[in-house]
């Protein structure tokens, strides 16, 4: 079979940060590294899933709502997948990122999706460690410019 776009990244060449992973007509994938690839330490899943929760629920709703896609954990515990129309600017994309991870480390409160009815594992979330694994994008996101969100940048600067 064709090796996919995201095996072609070498993930010893980058870290914590935000990457334009691909581009499909007009759907944008977003990498959003919050921890090093293959760094040994991982988020853990309940950590993770609360993340997605509050993730997901806050970027629908905010003023870049109508252009996101979709909002999602990687299976390697070490980032999500933020998919968005090609209307969003890369500097809004990293804007709604920096917004939403200020909104999780902050979050005092319910997780949206709690019930059984509403998520299909309600009972594996971890809110305390959520609002400190989101700390370390959110500080290196601080002053990150569009120029960044690309994989061989990162791979210079290592």
């Amino acid at each position: 079979m064709k090796k996919i776009a995201s095996f072609q990244v070498d993930h010893t060449k980058f870290g914590v940060g935000m990457y334009i992973s691909r581009i499909d007509g007009d759907i944008v994938t977003y990498d959003v590294r919050m921890v090093k690839p293959n760094g040994g330490a991982y988020i853990s899943s309940p950590s993770m899933h609360t993340i997605e929760h509050l993730f997901a629920t806050f970027a629908r709703n905010s003023r870049f709502g109508e252009s996101v896609v979709y909002v999602g954990p990687m299976g390697c515990r070490t980032g999500f997948y933020l998919l968005t129309r090609d209307d969003m600017s890369r500097d809004d994309a990293i804007t709604l990122v920096r917004e939403t991870f200020a909104f999780i480390a902050d979050f005092n409160g319910e997780v949206p999706g709690l019930s059984a009815e509403e998520c299909g594992n309600y009972l594996e979330h971890d809110l305390d460690s959520a609002k400190k694994d989101v700390l370390p994008l959110l500080e290196i996101l601080r002053n990150y410019t569009a120029e960044m969100l690309d994989y061989s940048f990162q791979s210079l600067r290592s």
